[in-house]
């Protein structure tokens, strides 16, 4: 009996690490991936990722769970999978913000966006677009970007641009419109992208450079008047209205570029053959017919990259960026 107990007690003592170098051995992926979502449930990019979750799950034959960890501008969602094990099962949808703008944003980051992350794709590009109360852009005769830049030289102070708040896409993009026209705007932050548009659609705000995703239906309504959107090609949902760079050729504008963009990383030092892995599938998700058409209903465009490709353009985000902030004078504290 007590050889039996002594045997009972090796095995279970050393059944957990035989489990674990299992696990290890066993084929990625062997168990549920966690997506996680550094935003609220609902908006464009939580919409995206679960979209891509759900094709991933059967290409990869485990779940895909979503996990939404808002808070701090994106940072705590992200800073959560620098921090989670280099295995592949813990992956997030980072974005211009949390890899691009954060980082000078902040006094204070609590990850790297370069150092920490091991980028796997670009998911998608989602244009912002200049917009304007009708009935304002008819009283101040303004029908274009040159009518809008004439009128702020010749008013400087008198118009006003809201956005969803300081460091805000919609705040760097009036910051580098300002910068390149030599205009003079007063910047209005609101808490939020929604509070912000709405100032715009009620009159108490001038213009707004907004998410193309939030101001589609707005504008098809006619209650936004759309000026130009803000990537230097022109969206597919919109393909009759130019770029702010077109429109505004002779005052300026010709080198305007701002896109809200996101992306999959996973943490840094995730093993090759699975960032290869997670590349090539959802890669080939954002190549369907299917995601095309969920993208363009969102007013995104699915823009598929090796993992070397989005880290080079994380890196250009960054100096960008940077630069933008530190014009805008925006911090975080």
């Amino acid at each position: 009996m007590l050889k039996r107990l002594l045997a009972a007690a090796i095995v279970a003592a050393t059944l957990p690490a035989a489990l674990s170098a299992a696990a290890a051995d066993a084929p990625y992926p062997s168990k549920p991936i966690k997506f996680v979502v550094p935003y609220p449930a609902g908006g464009p990019l939580d919409s995206v990722a679960r979209a891509i979750g759900d094709k991933l799950k059967d290409s990869l034959g485990q779940p895909i769970v979503i996990e939404n960890r808002p808070g701090a501008g994106g940072n705590l969602g992200a800073d959560y999978v620098a921090k989670a094990p280099a295995d592949g099962y813990t992956i997030v949808m980072g974005a211009v913000a949390t890899h691009a703008i954060n980082p000078t944003l902040f006094a204070k980051m609590p990850y790297d966006p370069v150092k920490d992350f091991a980028p796997i794709t670009l998911v998608a590009d989602v244009p912002n677009v200049l917009v304007m109360h009708p009935g304002k852009a008819a009283e101040l005769h303004i029908n274009n970007v040159r009518d809008l830049v004439e009128y702020a030289r010749k008013n400087p102070g008198k118009l006003d641009y809201a956005s969803g708040g300081n460091g805000s896409a919609g705040h760097l993009s009036g910051e580098l419109f300002k910068s390149l026209a030599k205009v003079s705007m007063v910047h209005i932050p609101y808490n939020g992208a929604a509070p912000a548009q709405l100032s715009v659609l009620s009159g108490q705000t001038g213009l707004i450079f907004d998410n193309l995703a939030s101001a589609t239906a707005n504008i098809k309504a006619g209650k936004l008047k759309a000026f130009a959107v803000t990537t230097p090609a022109r969206a597919a949902a919109f393909p009759e209205l130019p770029t702010i760079a077109e429109a505004g050729k002779g005052v300026g504008l010709e080198t305007f570029d701002i896109s809200t963009w996101f992306g999959v990383f996973a943490p840094a030092n995730t093993p090759r053959d699975i960032v290869t892995r997670l590349n090539r599938e959802i890669v080939a998700i954002l190549k369907t017919e299917d995601m095309a058409a969920r993208m363009a209903r969102l007013g995104a465009q699915a823009a598929p990259t090796t993992p070397e490709q989005f880290g080079a353009l994380v890196q250009r985000e960054l100096k960008k960026y940077a630069q933008i902030v530190k014009v805008s004078g925006a911090k975080v504290d």
